[in-house]
C-alpha cells in the first residue's frame, strides 16, 4: 500500500472519528439538555405538590381549628347553662330555706300563742269555778235549798218536760203511722184494681173455640202435631189444648190475628176437614174477609161521627183501630169519643165543629200502622193525612196534639185537651197491659229483622218467640246461630219476667201433584 493511500486512509479514519465524536457530542448534549429539562419539570412538579400539600394542610388545620373552636364554644355554652341552672337551683333552695325559716318562726309564735291562751284558759276556768261556787252558795242562801234539794227540783222539772215531749212524740208517731197505713191501703187498692184489669187483658188476648166433642182435639192436633203446628205458624197464634172439656183456647196479643185464627178454626171444626193444606186455605180466606170487615168498621165510625169525603185508605186505618189498644183503652172508641168532645167544645168556642170532629177522629190513625213505619204515631198520622190531601189545619192539629210540632191552629190545642180528657177518665187506661203488648210487639220486631225470616210470632203470653225461616237460605247451623243471636238481643233490649224461649223452625216441604 502506498503512502498516499495510507494518508488518505488515515485522513478518512480521522474524519470518521471526528464525525462519530461530533455525533456523540451532539447526542450527549441533547441528553443533558433533556435531563436538565426533566429535572426542572420534576423540581417544578415537586414544588407544586409541596405547595398543594401545604395549602391542603393549612385548610385542614383551619378546619380542625374551626371545629375545635365550635366545640369549645358549645362546651362553654353548656357550662354556662349548667352554671345558670346551678345558680337557679341554689336560689330556689335559698328561697325554700327562707320559707322554712319563716314557717318555723310562725310555728314558734303559734306555740307561744297557744301556750299563752292555754294559760289564760286555765285562769278563766279557775275564775269560773270560783264564780260558780259563789253563785251556787248565793242561790242556796236565797232559795233556802241545798244542792241536793235543788237537784231534786231540777230533775222533777225535767221529768215533767220529758213527759210532755214524750206525749208529742207519741202523737206524731201515731199520726205518721196512720198516714203510712192510709198510703199502704191506697196502694193495695190501686194494685187490686190493676190486678182486676186482668179480666180485660184475658178477654183481649185469648179466645175460646167450642168443640162438638173431645175427639175433635185430636184432629186439631193432627198426626205428630202437624195440624196445630200449621195453625200456629200461619196464623201467628198459640193454640192451647188442655183438660177443658169440648173447648180449645187461642192466645195471641194481636187481636186481629186472634180473630182470624178463631174464625178459621170454627169453620174448620164445622167443616170437619182438618189438614195442613185446608188450614192454609181457610186462614188465607178469613184474612181477606177480615180486610173487608175492617173497612166496614171504619165506615161505620165515619158515619157515627158525621164526617164525609174520607179516603178509602183512611177508612181502613180507622177500622184497624178497633183492634188497637192504648193502655187498655180501645183506640177506635177513644178516637170517636175525642171527635165528639172536640165537636161539642168547638161549637161552644166558635170554631168549626166539622173540622174539629175530623181532627178528633183522625188524630190516632198512626197507631194502626206504627209497627210498619218509623216515628211516633202523631207524625205517622200526619204523613198519611198529607198524602191523602187533607187540609193543612187538620194535618197540623194531628201532628201537634202531643207537642211534637209547633201548634199553628187552635184545633191542635183542642185536640191535645180532648185527648187528655178522654184518656184520663177513671178506668180508661191501664199501663200494665199496654207495656205487655208493647213488649210483645218489640219481640216480634226483633225476630223479623233477621234475614231469611218468613214469619215471627210471640206466643205463650210472650214466653216463647217462634221464628219460621226459609229453608233454602237458612241452613241448620245458621238456624242455631240465629236462635242464639235473637235470644241475646231480646235479653239486651227488653225487660220481661222469667225466661223467653226462642224457637227457630226450619222446614222443608216436598210437594208433587198427581194428574
Amino acid at each position: 500500500m502506498t503512502t498516499e493511500m495510507l494518508i488518505i486512509l488515515g485522513a478518512a479514519l480521522i474524519g470518521c472519528f471526528g464525525v462519530g465524536y461530533g455525533v456523540k457530542s451532539f447526542f450527549d448534549r441533547k441528553a443533558v439538555k433533556s435531563a436538565q429539562r426533566v429535572k426542572k419539570d420534576a423540581e417544578r412538579e415537586a414544588e407544586t405538590i409541596i405547595k398543594e400539600a401545604q395549602v391542603s394542610a393549612k385548610e385542614e388545620l383551619l378546619q380542625k381549628r374551626n371545629e375545635f373552636e365550635n366545640t369549645t364554644k358549645e362546651k362553654e355554652k353548656e357550662l354556662d347553662n349548667f352554671e345558670k341552672q346551678l345558680k337557679d337551683r341554689e336560689a330556689a333552695i335559698e328561697r325554700e330555706r327562707e320559707k322554712l325559716d319563716q314557717r318555723e318562726n310562725d310555728l314558734q309564735k303559734r306555740e307561744d300563742k297557744v301556750a299563752k291562751q292555754t294559760e289564760e284558759n286555765e285562769n278563766q276556768k279557775e275564775k269560773l269555778s270560783q264564780l260558780i261556787s259563789r253563785e251556787v252558795s248565793e242561790l242556796e242562801r236565797i232559795a233556802s235549798l241545798d244542792q241536793e234539794q235543788a237537784k231534786e227540783q231540777l230533775l222533777q222539772r225535767l221529768d215533767e218536760q220529758l213527759e210532755h215531749e214524750k206525749g208529742e212524740h207519741i202523737k206524731r208517731f201515731h199520726e205518721e203511722a196512720r198516714q203510712r197505713c192510709e198510703n199502704e191501703a191506697l196502694e193495695i187498692m190501686i194494685n187490686a184494681m190493676q190486678r182486676y184489669s186482668n179480666d180485660c187483658a184475658s178477654e183481649r188476648t185469648t179466645a175460646t173455640v167450642p168443640l162438638p166433642s173431645d175427639e175433635m182435639k185430636g184432629r186439631i192436633i193432627g198426626r205428630e202435631g202437624r195440624n196445630i203446628r200449621t195453625i200456629e205458624n200461619n196464623a201467628g197464634v198459640s193454640v192451647l189444648i188442655d183438660d177443658t172439656p169440648e173447648a180449645v183456647v187461642i192466645s195471641c196479643f194481636n187481636p186481629v190475628r186472634k180473630e182470624i185464627a178463631r174464625v178459621a178454626l170454627e169453620r174448620l171444626v164445622s167443616d170437619g176437614r182438618i189438614h195442613p193444606t185446608r188450614i192454609e186455605e181457610m186462614i188465607e180466606k178469613v184474612t181477606n174477609e177480615m180486610e173487608d170487615h175492617l173497612a166496614e168498621i171504619g165506615q161505620d165510625a165515619v158515619e157515627q161521627v158525621g164526617v164525609s169525603s174520607v179516603k178509602e185508605n183512611i177508612v181502613n186505618l180507622i177500622g184497624r183501630l178497633k183492634y188497637r189498644y192504648s193502655y187498655s183503652q180501645n183506640v177506635l172508641k177513644h178516637s170517636i169519643e175525642v171527635a165528639h168532645l172536640m165537636g161539642m167544645i168547638a161549637a161552644q168556642v166558635g170554631l168549626d165543629e166539622y173540622t174539629a170532629k175530623r181532627v178528633g177522629l183522625f188524630h190516632d190513625i198512626g197507631k194502626a200502622v206504627d209497627q210498619e213505619a218509623e216515628g211516633t204515631h202523631a207524625l205517622i198520622a200526619a204523613d198519611v193525612l198529607k198524602r191523602s190531601n187533607e187540609k193543612d189545619e187538620v194535618i197540623n192539629a194531628v201532628a201537634a196534639h202531643h207537642e211534637e210540632r209547633e201548634m199553628s191552629t187552635p184545633y191542635a190545642v183542642l185536640a191535645e185537651v180532648c185527648d187528655t180528657l178522654s184518656a184520663s177518665r177513671p178506668g180508661a187506661r191501664n199501663e200494665t197491659t199496654e207495656l205487655y203488648l208493647k213488649r210483645i210487639e218489640d219481640m216480634e220486631t226483633i225476630g223479623n229483622s233477621y234475614e231469611g225470616v218468613d214469619y215471627c210470632y210471640a206466643i205463650q203470653a210472650g214466653r216463647e218467640l217462634r221464628v219460621i225461616v226459609q229453608s233454602e237460605s237458612v241452613d241448620e247451623d245458621k238456624a242455631w246461630k240465629m236462635a242464639r243471636d235473637i235470644a241475646k238481643e231480646v235479653e239486651s233490649n227488653l225487660r220481661y219476667p222469667g225466661n223467653v224461649k226462642v224457637s227457630v223452625i226450619r222446614e222443608t216441604r216436598a210437594v208433587e201433584y198427581a194428574t
